[in-house]
């Protein structure tokens, strides 16, 4: 009978990815006049541009050959058809035997036809997910060979193996060997059940709850398809703040249905448990994590979801931060909850994610310290099953950030980065905002773990601390927008992201320009501007709204644009004031041994250079020190001064970015063209409403003018201060 009910399914499987490569067909190849709508993202199949090079392709490429049956080589058979067909501009033959030269073979090392491979050594440290791709000899045919040791590694090389013709790169003699540095690489949604997304800036959620589990939407292969093409194999579809229901069987189906669809791109399923669920849904008197009853309850609810979703992944867990409950309301510590649920998953080989993130504002010290304080302490009490998840900074993903002093600080416990990709504090979805920079800059930190060279990176992937369980997040920036990110440039973040994941040694130039060729275009006149304009607007943006360390002074509850006058609200660790500590002597908070010493949180080496003034890095200065307005910087301005040619300078690169983009007139679509044009004049509006308002309010303070060559406020900052925004995407109602 099981059996039977396997083979239902596969056969259902496979239906649905042939109604899936021909629905992409129409999305891949655009007809004469159809606009270009961002929909395809990354995965624009279209002719190769470079003559030489589609030589070189249509030599080395006559047809292709996937040998196996399975949904994901399906899958991979259909993709290869498709690229291969757009790329190269005729129809590329599938076959099933090899029978000249010409030949691309995928397929896994079990394979008849691949099993003879003289590289098949080199397999052996690829794991499930890594793949090599080679020119080879086989059967005296000259052929390419993308081979791995399972399915997925062979979907996972197949993309690459596009990319590189996407990307117009040689593949006259290739031999490359891939595979990820990061076990888990998920995107985390904080979408709702009511289909809102928290902090999401592109439209509603693209999980139908109400449709589901019977009505299968095609955006969900497609949303897969794109996660597979970077490698992203996990994805935690609700949000951190969890909502009980979500473990109830209504949902449970849905979430299943969408595990079917994601399981043949190798994406599993993970669920975010609120950890008051036993109690809500439980009818228990309580949550306490050391009660039988409520461990019971756990390992049995992870039974159902498990007879639900086979390969459940596991849970993502925020617990005692910002009001959401947990073990300390029954006075247990992190690891009592975490290794609790880590206990009902375990027979399943699930993992469970507790988020680092929690702050309480009944504790009176500097709130980027509580984190450390509470986790330190519990290195070595989490059960094997258990990973901490840590945000990249000490705060809350601000424009720039010091990385978080949790990273090297637990050496027997697994910590996992997350990653911001929604844009919460830079600018929502009409900013454009390259975050690979940020997420670079992060990655390559010291941490001085193990002395010097111990990057964040070697932290999170478990090589420093020999950890077998690894994992990286980002909080999706994805929605209903028919681009998806809502600013077509805004993808490069989310595909950014998937990069890192898989290979954290990526640079931020390799990103930006593999983005812009696959997504824009492969015209030396596009990429090298177009480059050049994602690599600076980070900074860009930084200068803009928060530099020399600033951090945390955006509007109230929204985050939506400047509030450095934000005070009496509820908690004082949710005013901009408690941040910036303006006063007439100077600005900044001091994090040194002389204020809350939260330099201290860090190894010697890199606590020694924040805590003073001579060797701390500028652009972190203010986070860590309170300055006089009056400082020599190194440039010879005065702090004041430096801080008015630092917004400025924000304004006239986001003019420069105007000038860049007015010069694609001609060189990409009209439609995305006039689409980004648009979005670059909201963003130069709104940096200058950052730079008067923040200016104007710090020199209430500073009591000095600006400097006379610099563009002066448009207005009073009583005008900025009365400016509001009740409809800005992401208001609390509450709040």
């Amino acid at each position: 009978m099981k059996s039977n009910i396997l083979m239902l399914h596969r056969s259902w499987i496979s239906r649905r990815i042939i109604l899936l490569s021909i629905a992409i067909c129409f999305l891949s190849f655009p007809k004469i006049g159809r606009s270009e709508d961002g929909y395809r993202l990354w995965l624009r199949y279209d002719l190769v541009s470079n003559n030489q090079l589609l030589k070189e392709y249509r030599t080395a490429i006559k047809n292709f050959l996937v040998d196996g049956e399975s949904p994901t080589l399906t899958i991979a058979a259909n993709e290869l058809q498709l690229g291969l067909t757009g790329l190269l501009g005729s129809p590329i033959k599938k076959i099933t035997s090899l029978s000249n030269d010409g030949t691309l073979i995928a397929g896994t090392i079990q394979s008849s036809l691949l099993a003879g491979i003289k590289e098949k050594e080199k397999l052996k440290s690829m794991g499930k997910e890594g793949f090599l791709i080679l020119t080879t000899v086989l059967q005296g045919k000259k052929v390419i060979v993308v081979v791995a040791n399972e399915d997925i590694g062979v979907l996972y090389g197949v993309f690459h193996f596009l990319r590189l013709l996407q990307t117009q790169q040689s593949i006259s003699s290739i031999n490359i060997e891939s595979k990820p540095k990061i076990n888990l690489r998920l995107l985390n949604h904080w979408d709702n059940l009511d289909r809102t997304i928290e902090r999401g800036y592109a439209g509603f959620s693209i999980w139908d709850w109400h449709k589901l589990p019977d009505y299968i939407d095609q955006r969900y292969y497609d949303y897969a398809r794109a996660n597979a093409s970077i490698g992203i194999n996990g994805s935690v579809i609700t949000n951190v703040n969890a909502n009980a229901l979500a473990l109830t069987p209504a949902y449970l189906k849905k979430f299943a249905a969408l595990a079917d669809v994601f399981r043949p791109y190798g994406i599993k399923v993970y669920l975010t448990a609120r950890f008051s669920a036993p109690m809500e849904i439980g009818e228990l008197a309580t949550a306490d994590p050391l009660d039988e009853k409520v461990q019971q309850w756990w390992k049995e609810k992870a039974k159902e979801i498990y007879n639900y979703i086979p390969d459940f992944g596991g849970f993502l867990v925020k617990a005692n931060s910002e009001g959401q409950p947990g073990p300390q309301n029954y006075k247990r510590t992190h690891a009592d909850g975490a290794n609790m649920l880590a206990d009902a998953v375990k027979p399943f080989h699930g993992v469970v994610m507790w988020r680092a993130f929690v702050y309480d504002n009944n504790v009176p010290e500097d709130r980027t310290k509580q984190a450390y304080n509470e986790f330190k302490p519990l290195d070595g009490s989490f059960r094997d099953n258990v990973i901490v998840q840590v945000k990249n900074g000490p705060l809350d993903f601000q424009p720039r950030e010091p990385f978080h002093p949790l990273f090297g600080a637990m050496p027997k416990t697994p910590l996992m980065m997350e990653f911001q990709i929604t844009q919460e504090y830079l600018g929502f979805s009409t900013h454009l905002v390259f975050l690979p920079s940020l997420f670079k800059e992060v990655l390559d930190a010291d941490t001085y773990n193990k002395g010097p060279g111990s990057a964040v990176a070697k932290i999170i992937d478990g090589s420093i601390d020999q950890h077998t369980l690894s994992g990286i997040a980002g909080v999706a920036n994805i929605g209903t927008d028919r681009n998806w990110c809502g600013h077509p440039f805004a993808q490069a973040n989310w595909y950014g992201f998937g990069r890192l994941a898989w290979d954290h040694q990526l640079t931020a130039v390799d990103i930006a320009q593999e983005w812009t060729r696959m997504t824009l275009s492969n015209d030396s006149e596009v990429v090298k501007p177009i480059t050049s304009m994602l690599l600076t607007s980070r900074e860009t943006v930084v200068n803009y709204m928060t530099p020399l360390g600033l951090h945390h002074i955006m509007g109230w509850s929204h985050h939506y644009g400047p509030g450095p006058w934000v005070k009496d609200k509820p908690r004082a660790d949710w005013t901009a004031v408690y941040y910036h500590r303006a006063d007439t002597a100077g600005i900044g908070f001091d994090r040194t041994p002389s204020g809350s010493n939260a330099v201290g949180q860090y190894f010697p080496e890199v606590e020694k250079r924040f805590s003073s003034l001579a060797t701390c890095p500028e652009e972190y200065l203010l986070w860590f020190h309170h300055v006089s307005w009056n400082y020599k910087m190194k440039s010879g301005n005065t702090l004041w001064n430096e801080l008015c040619y630092k917004y400025s300078s924000g304004i006239a690169a986001v003019r420069s970015m105007q000038t860049t983009w007015k010069s694609m007139k001609d060189k990409v679509d009209a439609d995305r063209y006039k689409q980004v044009t648009m979005l670059l004049n909201v963003q130069q509006q709104e940096a200058l409403q950052w730079r008067n308002s923040c200016l104007l309010y710090f020199q209430t303070f500073s009591h000095q003018p600006i400097p006379s060559e610099l563009e002066k406020p448009e207005h009073t900052l009583d005008y900025y201060e009365k400016l509001s925004y009740p409809y800005a995407p992401g208001i609390n109602p509450k709040w």
